[in-house]
């Protein structure tokens, strides 16, 4: 007697049935890291090379001399006028450091090539920094300037995303910034012709100014 395709068909599903039931797939443990460890266990260290690496300017400041120093370097090489600072406790920290600043909005839209904001966080494992519209910058300083500049504190890194996302609810709670931005490197896209263009979308370069605690406060 011929084996149609129907028998041939069943047979296997007979097969199967008397064989019992597939194994459950593995169970996932829920409380393993998602990520490997960090490539340097100092996490500031880890940081700063995650932001180079994402294509931002690293610069350590021992001391505000140290900082001024290394900010008027920086105009110098790039050939730009003073940076706008709207940010009160970040324009008495500059003063102090004999910095020269913009701190009014005349001719911002024709001579903002150079803008220096605070941050919430810095994040090791991306190289990012996070930024929100709380504090007196607003949305406009970290993304209408063609470079944009950064000040912060090595307390204020952090190993992930999550972690940098909490700092955030714990200082505002329920009243959350009406933007948060996680900027990793300066803005770019390929998206023509798969050539990379820098500064499409916002500022084409960030340099990250690391100033060590002291008892001027940034925020």
């Amino acid at each position: 007697m011929s084996t149609t395709s129907r028998d041939a068909v069943l047979a296997r599903i007979r097969q199967g049935l008397a064989a019992g039931p597939a194994p459950l797939p593995p169970r996932p443990n829920f409380t393993a890291p998602v990520h490997p460890p960090l490539n340097n266990p100092d996490i500031v260290v880890a940081f700063a090379e995650s932001f180079q690496r994402v294509g931002g300017e690293f610069y350590y400041c021992e001391s505000l001399a140290h900082l001024a120093a290394q900010l008027n370097g920086f105009r110098q090489r790039q050939q730009v006028s003073a940076p706008y600072v709207w940010e009160p406790e970040m324009q008495a920290l500059l003063y102090k450091a004999g910095v020269a600043f913009r701190a009014d909005e005349s001719e911002f839209i024709e001579k903002a090539d150079l803008g220096l904001t605070s941050c919430e966080a810095l994040v090791a494992r991306t190289g990012s920094v996070l930024v929100s519209a709380a504090t007196a910058s607003g949305r406009r300083l970290s993304i209408y300037p063609d470079q944009h500049l950064v000040l912060a504190r090595p307390s204020q890194v952090v190993a992930e995303i999550g972690e940098a996302l909490g700092v955030v609810q714990v200082r505002y709670g329920t009243r959350l910034p009406s933007m948060v931005s996680l900027t990793s490197g300066p803005s770019r896209t390929a998206d023509i012709e798969k050539t990379l263009v820098l500064g499409a979308h916002g500022p084409r370069r960030i340099a990250l100014f690391l100033l060590e605690e002291d008892d001027v406060a940034l925020d």
